[in-house]
């Protein structure tokens, strides 16, 4: 089975491709939008991408992607602790304190934000694809006066040196990454347990209908559905109008769950099943 991945090596990405399917070839991509793409070209059989950090919230390209230009079920998730280090080419251990410029994916950059402002304030900051292509670019760019923020294992990679580990604002960090295919997916990883299962669909609510938001979230509350995530998103038709992506903590049923669907249909929303799957999470 080949699982494709946001790349280069050494993302954190990377990190969950290898703890969740350790035996499978793995293939880096440069974006988010590639990796989905690739599975439905048959290029790989999984895309395994970011949908939610701690610090951060969503990540709105792996969401609006998913709605808008795929058609890809959700197989499963895994949720692997972050920890963000600030590393430098090791030509410049002796001279960090004259780094110039931050390289990183946005969403390192701004959980590292309480560090970068207190330590670092002056310092530009500039957006990468992905934690490892920071620390790929500081590699191939000795002349640079940069510094990267990535993992340890981006770290060993492109040969750095950490400079100064745990800069991310708070320890409870952790980010959700979303495994996608086509095809039914076996899970057999030694270091990652199984926490539960997820159901999650979209809702669009019903143009101008009083109450409607209520009526959705009533459908779910009398029949004891617990909701552990509700988020809108823009439909991209007109401001104002909205989806909703809604995490139930339980697996697809018989009765609760269609039950439910068929309430909200009722009352002219529209809803769409992105997948019923297990939830791991790494060991830590």
């Amino acid at each position: 089975m080949k699982v494709g991945y946001l790349g280069p090596k050494a993302t954190f990405t990377n990190i969950a491709v290898n703890n969740m399917f350790p035996k499978e070839e793995a293939i880096a991509f440069l974006t988010i939008p590639n990796c989905l793409d690739a599975v439905l070209a048959e290029k790989v059989d999984v895309a395994l991408v970011p949908v939610e950090n701690t610090l951060e919230g969503s990540v709105n390209i792996t969401l609006d992607y998913l709605i808008h230009e795929v058609n890809l079920p959700i197989k499963g998730e895994i949720t692997v602790p972050i920890k963000q280090h600030l590393m430098i080419h090791p030509i410049h251990t002796e001279h960090f304190d004259k780094v110039e410029v931050v390289y990183s994916h946005s969403h390192a950059i701004a959980q590292c934000h309480k560090y970068l402002h207190s330590e670092w304030n002056g310092i530009r900051c500039e957006n990468t694809t992905s934690t490892a292509a920071a620390a790929q670019f500081i590699k191939e760019h000795p002349e640079v006066m940069g510094a990267a923020i990535g993992n340890e294992l981006t770290a060993k990679e492109y040969g750095l040196a950490i400079i100064k580990r745990n800069i991310h604002d708070y320890d409870n960090n952790h980010t959700r990454f979303l495994i996608l295919a086509n095809k039914q997916v076996e899970f057999k990883s030694p270091s990652c347990d199984l926490k539960g299962y997820k159901t999650t669909m979209m809702v669009t609510l019903p143009a101008d209908r009083f109450g409607a938001l209520h009526q959705v979230l009533s459908a779910f509350a009398w029949r004891k559905l617990n909701l552990v995530r509700i988020e809108s998103r823009p439909t991209k038709t007109g401001l104002g109008n909205y989806y909703f992506i809604i995490d139930l903590d339980r697996e697809m049923d018989d009765v609760l769950i269609p039950g439910a669907i068929a309430e909200l249909e009722a009352v002219g929303c529209k809803v769409q099943v992105l997948g019923s799957y297990p939830a791991y999470a790494m060991n830590e």
